[in-house]
């Protein structure tokens, strides 16, 4: 599982920062958080086929989290994209996203499909996704990837047993007793259990009681740090958070790792958003454009 930040600022870009877009890599799937205006270019400079994306999950509708969507769009058209495009978003995606799609003439069409969700809305057989509304100044949802529990082969185990690579591991990863040798063999003895990963992403918001349950133990969390605590009047006319109120949340919700992003144009580095998030949260990093975490 890889997470990659390919863009980091809010409302203008500058040199060093594109508009808001996160691309989660696992497995065979690409889920693409937030799609801002030159996401596409973004892609190609972090060596990421856009083919690669089988789920788009906007968070909202400001134009610097969804101005990438047609180019993008169009670029699958063009390389023929063979998937159905998941869109997910807050109530009133499907009208805004229709509306954009009339606006330029595609010449290639890729199968998309457009779902409203709040709650539970994903539930695969490796993660499920979560959606709840948080407060901003337009319709927004802060997202959750769960990961399952797997089971993870005990080497030494196996090999003392002389169990071959093959179907057999294969089986008694899947939970299942196996026979080897006349021996039954149970997957609890063979295997032992790896907790999935939690992965939170909260936009443009204030804090909240959805704010809290999304966060709640996550292993990475990311969130919008439009300010410094210095101006938290600001932030909170805007309906924007703070570097600290970040990592209060983090704090709050147990979570393991706090990344901030989103970051105002005023800053042209952000020491004081990261030391202003570890007065209350020590395990706090600012994202960069093209900053890689493997988890």
């Amino acid at each position: 599982m890889q997470i990659v930040f390919l863009g980091t600022s809010c409302a203008k870009p500058t040199k060093e920062r594109n508009h808001s877009a996160i691309f989660l890599s696992y497995g065979s799937e690409g889920i693409l958080f937030d799609c801002g205006e030159g996401t596409q270019r973004q892609l190609t400079i972090a060596g990421i086929k856009p083919t690669k994306i089988t789920k788009i999950l906007i968070t909202h509708w400001h134009g610097d989290h969804v101005l990438g969507l047609p180019g993008l769009i169009q670029t699958l058209g063009m390389s023929e994209y063979d998937k159905t495009l998941k869109i997910y978003g807050p109530k009133g995606t499907k009208e805004r996203f229709a509306s954009m799609m009339k606006s330029t003439v595609f010449e290639e069409r890729v199968n998309v499909e457009v779902v409203e969700v709040n709650g539970k809305f994903y539930d695969g057989s490796k993660y499920s996704l979560e959606a709840e509304e948080i407060e901003h100044i337009t319709p927004t949802i802060g997202y959750r990837f769960v990961e399952k529990n797997r089971r993870k082969i005990n080497l030494d185990f196996v090999k003392n047993q002389g169990i071959p690579e093959g179907p057999l591991l294969g089986e008694l990863q899947e939970g299942r007793t196996i026979t080897w040798k006349g021996s039954k063999i149970s997957s609890k003895e063979a295997t032992h259990t790896v907790k999935g990963k939690i992965i939170c992403y909260l936009p443009d918001s204030i804090p909240s009681t959805n704010s809290l349950k999304l966060a709640q133990d996550a292993d990475l969390l990311i969130c919008e740090s439009t300010y410094s605590s210095s101006m938290e009047d600001k932030a909170e006319k805007y309906k924007h958070m703070t570097s600290k109120q970040a990592a209060l949340i983090a704090n709050q919700a147990n979570a393991k790792k706090l990344v901030l992003t989103h970051f105002s144009t005023r800053y042209k580095d952000t020491y004081e958003l990261e030391e202003d998030a570890k007065d209350v949260f020590d395990n706090v990093v600012a994202a960069k454009d093209f900053m890689k975490i493997n988890l």
